[in-house]
């Protein structure tokens, strides 16, 4: 073995150590934020605690090359130090974070072209016997508010609340009402709750689930913050309402844990409709995440005879987008060169996909894995691709004989292009796309995003049935546009002509002429027109512009109206009268 095996093994041990270290104390400030009502400092250490990974990565390969030399670039030094390695983590409980992170110093030194199973790990570096178990408080649940009150006022928690009793009573009856559509009359047997509160933006989660007549339901408790004090948003007991809170359009959690694969395996359980890849990355691993991602992957095409292939809907003029049938994600590779209008480039795309990783995604903003040097065989691709690949993506493919390499990729989940699901749903699905395509751009403008390109191509509808934005080339910060009215002219021919007769800045936007680009039916243009022709006109983008610059964090929910507290009550209210 080589003599600098241990020695690069310690030293990427030593540096795990301390970005363990780095991510917990970021993580552990978030309680304090909370209380304070930090919203400017919850979203900084979110973005500090993204970048802590690549902060770590960079000072280990330093490190490395200094205390190895040139055996840091030679992959037999590696094939040791892997065995070193392996020993060293196997007992911790985060060993398969570990494990990624080495990965990414290997990769970072070595420029591995697809896997290299002696340097990488593509399994944790331990087996368990048994899956990890996560830590939960459990509750009676025969006096459902006392236990609820129990649960809500958490030592993590602010303590003042603004009016715990009427949230606990409505709290109460969503839970009953969510039990009757179950079936369930009897009373709730039991609840269990993750011990650490789940946060981001204003709000924080306790999660975990309960018991009633035999049947687990999952439990999502949201709260909120406000200058009243603290309220009960939403109680969430079925599994798409809590799988939305992890959903991967939104930003990762700060959450507070040792052991995260203990974490995943239970959120897991009570949320089978999310993948392991997913839950990794909402807490906050997401590299991790992304390892996850590549494992399944790489088992189904093992698996399979499918083929690479180009995915459902217009083609992009910035991006190539392929996926196999059977396998829910997409690959986007950025073209050579671009055609009219779009005036962009390479550089430019990149760092619009840097600025959404970095970003609050409201719910509306595809996550992206970026991935580099992935390799697959040349025949499982199919023909048409390959051709297109070659003529017009060749700084991001090679092909050869036997292989293609995907020298830089993003890989998304794969989404219903929305011009499609439009054209394809029922009238009613159809109706509540275009509506919530509307709320989609206004949560985006809330998050200080413009989409720029707003056709109905560059939207997709996810498996749940919502809205979000996934064509990132033209995305700018809203508060940098310039909103204008469109002048008028005396001179017909002026305004039939294709190009504006008066000047145009950079940033300058005509919110007039969005309704031109939607591409919609007539039926559902009157849809949009009625729930939100405001954003056809200066007066919603410029009043929307003024809260962000007076500096305020706009809450978006992550759960629909009609689940926030009392929803159900007041409906049935109405009704009644």
């Amino acid at each position: 073995m080589p003599p600098d095996a241990a020695t690069i093994a310690a030293a990427v041990a030593d540096h795990y150590i301390a970005y363990v270290a780095d991510f917990g104390a970021i993580t552990r400030r978030a309680a304090g934020r909370f209380a304070e009502r930090d919203w400017i400092g919850l979203q900084d250490d979110a973005v500090a605690r993204l970048d802590a990974y690549g902060d770590a990565v960079t000072a280990c390969v330093a490190a490395v090359r200094d205390a190895a030399g040139d055996a840091a670039g030679q992959r037999e030094s590696w094939v040791g130090a892997r065995l070193h390695y392996a020993a060293a983590v196997a007992g911790r409980a985060d060993a398969e974070i570990a494990a990624t992170f080495y990965n990414s110093i290997t990769r970072r030194l070595l420029t591995t072209v697809g896997f290299d199973p002696d340097v990488e790990f593509l399994a944790d570096p331990v087996v368990r016997d048994q899956p990890p178990t996560a830590t939960v408080d459990r509750y009676d649940g025969a006096d459902l508010e006392a236990t609820l009150e129990q649960v809500v006022t958490h030592p993590k928690l602010a303590e003042r609340w603004h009016n715990l009793r009427r949230d606990l009573r409505l709290a109460v009856g969503d839970i009953r009402r969510s039990l009757s559509l179950h079936g369930i009359a009897g009373p709730v047997d039991a609840i269990e709750i993750l011990p650490t509160p789940f946060f981001r933006g204003q709000g924080a989660y306790l999660v975990g689930r309960l018991n009633a007549g035999g049947l687990w339901l999952p439990l999502g408790i949201a709260i909120h913050q406000t200058t009243r004090g603290l309220t009960i948003g939403a109680v969430l007991t079925e599994v798409e309402d809590t799988g939305v809170l992890f959903s991967y359009t939104r930003a990762a959690f700060l959450i507070e844990t040792t052991e995260p694969a203990a974490l995943v395996a239970y959120l897991g359980a009570m949320l089978p409709n999310l993948s392991k890849d997913e839950i990794y990355t909402a807490i906050g691993f997401g590299k991790h995440g992304k390892t996850e991602l590549f494992r399944d992957f790489y088992r189904h095409v093992t698996a399979s005879n499918e083929r690479f292939e180009h995915s459902r809907g217009i083609r992009g003029m910035v991006m190539i987008v392929f996926s196999v049938p059977g396998y829910d994600v997409v690959f986007k590779v950025i073209r050579d060169r671009f055609p009219w209008p779009k005036q962009t480039t390479r550089r430019q795309i990149m760092a619009k996909y840097r600025l959404v990783a970095r970003h609050d995604r409201a719910g509306r903003l595809v996550d992206a894995h970026e991935f580099e040097n992935l390799r697959f065989e040349r025949h499982r691709f199919a023909p048409e691709l390959l051709a297109e690949m070659a003529a017009e993506a060749t700084r991001s493919v090679t092909i050869s004989d036997d292989n293609v390499v995907l020298h830089h990729v993003y890989v998304e989940r794969r989404l219903v292009p929305l011009d499609l699901y439009v054209r394809e749903a029922n009238p009613v699905k159809a109706r509540a796309a275009v509506v919530d395509y509307g709320r989609a751009i206004k949560n985006l403008a809330a998050a200080d995003i413009f989409p720029g390109d707003m056709l109905l191509k560059n939207f997709g509808v996810t498996r749940g049935g919502r809205v979000v934005f996934y064509d990132y080339d033209e995305i700018t910060p809203l508060t940098v546009c310039n909103f204008r009215e469109m002048p008028d002219s005396d001179r017909p021919d002026e305004e039939l002509s294709a190009e504006p007769w008066f000047g145009v800045g950079e940033h300058d936007v005509f919110p007039e002429e969005f309704g031109r680009f939607l591409g919609i039916r007539p039926e559902l243009r009157e849809v949009f027109d009625y729930h939100h022709g405001d954003l056809l006109g200066v007066r919603f983008w410029s009043r929307m512009q003024k809260r962000l610059a007076a500096g305020e964090v706009i809450e978006i929910f992550p759960y629909k109206r009609s689940r926030r507290l009392g929803a159900a009550m007041r409906r049935t209210a109405a009704l009644v009268e």
